[in-house]
């Protein structure tokens, strides 16, 4: 009911004078124009004007991760500072540019004023704080560190999403350039080439072999072009609906992307940085290694890693030490193994892990760096060969005609 009643809360702006007489205005939230002027008068300022803030141009925009790590460390820094825990979260509500995290930002502190804890409060929206943002919490909650957890949190949140900036950034590149050229390429065989080819008609001579080619290539595209982008939308729509819903084909295609020749290298190295950061936050924060795993194992980003990281934790729970179970699933370096076997020995484990996730991060950045200078020559011949081998397909008639004049 709580939620429900949250949600009701409208913007007002308002005009007032404090007690000093001194002009003032701004906005608030309220559930009706009444309770805002009251709660403008306990605060020392005679309401003039209140009116309802108008939702045209107001577009709600989707919460992000990122708007979640600055929510940590805002709630971090107020903690820090003295503030109470309620006046924390209706100080970061007021603040956000974002509705959609004002309204989230509230519905928490209601649940918590309503004697809810903050983890429980959080579990109630898994889409934004999931399994392992509300462990740290609880974890915080009860041995009364819960700025220094809110800390890891939003350096964790952080730097995982400068990692998923840094694979975007290796993929979107040659992505976004792939279907530019496709898309020129379709223009080029739908418009252009058929006027060249009413062109040659004329000629009277037989075409080389390049420019029928085109010609045909041309003709098929003209036809059947519906057909062509349609397969092409419908194969991209079903493999995110199967990504969605299918375990099996993200198995396989977690797989598949490992062992591409350039991609898989830095996806991989990225998801162990991922698992280390993971497990070194979850472990610091005094969460019980075998509870930490399967949290680890939802957040490792890959289902090949995370289905090895859940029989890791069936084997540690069993008396097995994580170094071993890391090295019977065959997918970490010995590096990585060696560092954990020496953080576990001298009892470090934590921190032998962060540095095991600093290392890989450079590593991955190293790697996307690498990739963009290698592709985009590798781009620019490819497009070169494409559109250039068409314009002189197209063209090749013409240098014929012009020598046998």
């Amino acid at each position: 009911m709580a939620e429900k009643a949250v949600k009701k809360l409208d913007t007002y702006v308002w005009k007032g004078a404090n007690k000093k007489g001194a002009a003032l205005q701004g906005e608030m939230r309220g559930a009706s124009i009444n309770l805002v002027k009251a709660d403008l008068r306990r605060q020392g300022i005679n309401p003039l004007k209140v009116a309802k803030k108008s939702s045209f141009g107001r577009r709600k925009k989707k919460i992000t991760p990122k708007d979640i790590a600055i929510f940590s460390r805002q709630l971090a820094t107020m903690i820090s500072a003295g503030v109470p825990l309620v006046q924390s979260f209706e100080i970061i509500a007021q603040g956000h540019d974002n509705p959609s995290m004002q309204e989230l930002v509230t519905t928490v502190k209601s649940d918590i004023e309503g004697g809810s804890s903050m983890a429980e409060a959080l579990q109630k929206h898994p889409l934004y704080f999931d399994e392992l943002f509300c462990n740290l919490v609880r974890a915080g909650e009860h041995g009364g560190i819960l700025e220094t957890l809110l800390n890891k949190i939003a350096m964790y949140k952080e730097k995982t999403e400068a990692l998923k900036g840094k694979i975007k950034k290796a993929l979107w590149y040659p992505t976004a350039v792939i279907v530019v050229a496709f898309i020129i390429t379709a223009i080029l065989l739908i418009f252009v080439i058929p006027q060249f080819e009413s062109l040659f008609k004329g000629f009277g001579a037989d075409l080389p072999a390049m420019t029928l080619m085109v010609v045909a290539l041309s003709k098929i595209f003209q036809e059947w072009w519906w057909l062509i982008f349609g397969g092409i939308g419908l194969a991209i729509y079903a493999a995110l609906q199967a990504k969605k819903r299918s375990i099996k084909f993200n198995h396989f295609l977690d797989k598949m992307v490992l062992h591409l020749p350039i991609i898989g290298p830095i996806i991989t190295k990225a998801t162990i940085a991922r698992y280390a950061r993971t497990m070194s936050t979850m472990f610091a924060a005094g969460v019980p290694l075998v509870e930490a795993m399967e949290s680890v194992a939802g957040a490792a980003g890959n289902v090949v890693y995370g289905d090895a990281i859940l029989r890791m934790r069936d084997e540690v729970s069993t008396g097995q030490q994580l170094q071993q179970a890391m090295r019977n699933t065959n997918l970490f370096p010995n590096m990585v193994v060696q560092m954990v076997a020496i953080g576990e020995e001298a009892g470090s484990l934590d921190s032998m892990l962060a540095k095991v996730a600093d290392f890989y991060e450079e590593e991955v950045d190293n790697l996307v760096d690498s990739l963009t200078s290698l592709l985009e020559p590798l781009i620019m011949v490819v497009l070169g060969v494409l559109v250039g081998g068409m314009v002189i397909a197209m063209y090749l008639p013409i240098f014929k005609l012009g020598s046998v004049v």
